[in-house]
């Protein structure tokens, strides 16, 4: 059992703030909490889809020159 962190839309759709896979269809418990969403929660919600673009090794090598003076 793990627990999982998600944005619920007024329409009822559920956005998962990270991926999650199963093996399996899963059952799953929502817990509505009464606070509102933080505008950073949107943000990261995005990260997946941007991280996969972003890790490219065409990226990597575009950024790199700042890298340069960083020690490991």
């Amino acid at each position: 059992m793990r627990t999982v962190e998600a944005i619920i839309q007024p329409n009822g759709e559920v956005q998962l703030v990270e991926p999650v896979h199963v093996s399996s269809p899963t059952r799953a418990l929502v817990t509505i909490l009464e606070e509102a969403p933080h505008v950073l929660d949107a943000a990261l919600l995005s990260e997946p889809a941007l991280a996969e673009d972003w890790n490219r090794p065409e990226e990597e090598a575009a950024w790199a020159h700042l890298q340069q003076g960083k020690s490991s």
